[in-house]
């Protein structure tokens, strides 16, 4: 056993940082943050690919209560981002409450002591009164299950692995996958490689990056004057809430969404190109991506976009559904995330026995995607229906925290009934069915039975209104067992 703390935190990325620095802020100190790698950050700390950036501007993807001035443009890279997670953490002085190569295994609620029993992979044991999962949704990659993917004979690697000791310098690169990642590292390694062959399954609504430097000016107003920097940051926000009330009044069809057919028609002259790249569904059903440099990239003459689906992997590259073989000396998979999981591997034990395995067997469900009923005093940060698709999700990691925080001074162990958290899931599937995300395209928001089990419906104020308040009427107090009275 490891040691008694109040609260146990899985994860040091942006969500379970915020949770120990607002820990911090309240004074309580009884707290441990377990990280299974060597260093915080999180996707940022693993997404290494070259072009890694953010799709939401600086001043709004960071803490409120860590306001930076020195963000060197609009749209940061994952270097910035990083170091920006790492001073934060210096300057509050929160290493000492991390536990670096700690990887949680699992965690059961033991009635007897009213605490979590949390498990590492090195055989440790922390006993906590509270434990708060941040394990994320996109940090467990996913591969395409490809006859043949473990024949290949170069090298293959995800893009979330991304493999720096791997020459692409004049190889001939296969790219499987073009979504949010692709776009970023497809246009720097098509600089370097010989031929980029890029498969595409369907192509992306993708809208222009709006991204500049700060100037010296700027960043030294931010500096003098916060409220400067407070001002960028809400009218930033504004226009992302503004642009989901946009695409909730009607989704378009496709030959009126002007902004990014006009992006496309900019880039992109070759007639036959532009139709591949031209979606067949609506604008927001699938992620929209932002990107200045995706499309020239593959107008270049060493790279080909191939459209057919992929038929099987050989040792020498891939094989498309019409036959072809496209040679490859080196595969990279960008090919997403295991989203729907969301715990992974880690096994829950909560009330009775039950496993969140089991509580989730037809699909993760939370309570304002925070607590989940039968797992008393479990608390999730960027679970089930709290993702975005118009704002930043460290604004609803914020409200998840403070709503924690209001929970945990109940100072007693509580479960959400479950008859609340299932009015409270029946609601937002309701919500959800009349979202762009519910249209006819296939995406990793859904299931494949339709059900949208990552997003939130509404705006991003009214997830934070709903968690403002902490109505203890919707919690029971937990179950002890008859051994332990």
């Amino acid at each position: 056993m490891v040691g008694d703390v109040k609260v146990a935190i899985l994860g040091a990325g942006f969500a379970g940082l915020c949770m120990g620095l607002r820990l911090l802020a309240e004074g309580e100190t009884s707290f441990v943050i377990l990280e299974k790698a060597d260093r915080v950050g999180g996707t940022w700390r693993e997404n290494t690919y070259p072009g890694a950036g953010c799709d939401i501007p600086s001043h709004l993807y960071s803490y409120s209560f860590e306001l930076n001035p020195d963000w060197p443009e609009v749209y940061s890279a994952q270097p910035d981002i990083l170091a920006y997670i790492e001073g934060v953490v210096e300057r509050r002085g929160l290493a000492r409450y991390i536990r670096f190569n700690s990887e949680v295994t699992g965690a059961a609620w033991d009635e007897a002591t009213e605490s979590w029993l949390v498990r590492t992979a090195d055989g440790e044991q922390v006993r906590a009164k509270a434990f708060v999962t941040a394990w994320g949704q996109l940090n467990r990659p996913k591969l395409p299950p490809i006859e043949g993917r473990d024949d290949f004979a170069g090298p293959a690697f995800h893009s979330a692995l991304w493999d720096d000791q791997v020459t692409l310098a004049g190889k001939r690169v296969a790219v499987i996958g073009n979504g949010a990642s692709a776009i970023q590292f497809v246009p720097e390694v098509a600089k370097v490689a010989g031929k980029l062959t890029l498969f595409q399954r369907s192509p992306n609504w993708i809208v222009p990056r709006m991204n500049r430097p700060y100037t010296e000016e700027e960043k030294a107003l931010f500096r003098a004057d916060a409220s400067a920097m407070t001002k960028v940051r809400q009218e930033i926000f504004q226009m992302a809430e503004d642009r989901l009330l946009a695409k909730r009044a009607g989704t378009l069809p496709v030959e009126e969404v002007p902004i990014p057919l006009a992006h496309l028609h900019a880039q992109v002259q070759d007639p036959e190109l532009r139709a591949k790249l031209t979606p067949d569904y609506e604008i927001g059903c699938k992620r929209v991506l932002i990107s200045n440099d995706f499309y020239p990239a593959l107008t270049r003459p060493n790279v080909e976009l191939v459209t057919e689906p992929i038929q099987r992997i050989t040792p020498q590259g891939v094989v498309d559904a019409a036959g072809g073989l496209h040679e490859a000396d080196v595969i990279i998979y960008a090919t997403g995330f295991e989203t729907n999981s969301f715990a992974g591997e880690t096994a829950i034990i909560g009330s009775g026995g039950i496993t969140l395995a089991e509580a989730w067997k037809d699909g993760p469900e939370a309570y304002l995607g925070v607590t989940v009923a039968g797992f008393p005093n479990l608390f999730m940060l960027y679970g089930p229906n709290t993702n975005l698709g118009h704002n930043s999700i460290i604004y609803m990691i914020e409200a998840q925290v403070g709503y924690v925080l209001q929970a945990l001074a109940q100072d007693r162990p509580l479960s959400v009934k479950p008859d609340v958290m299932a009015a409270y899931n029946h609601r937002i599937q309701e919500e959800l069915a009349y979202t762009p995300w519910a249209g006819s395209c296939t995406s990793w928001y859904k299931t494949a039975d339709g059900r949208i089990l990552n997003n939130w419906p509404g705006s991003a104020k009214a997830y934070a209104d709903a968690l403002a308040c902490f109505d203890a009427e919707d919690y029971e107090q937990a179950k002890v067992s008859e051994a332990a009275e």
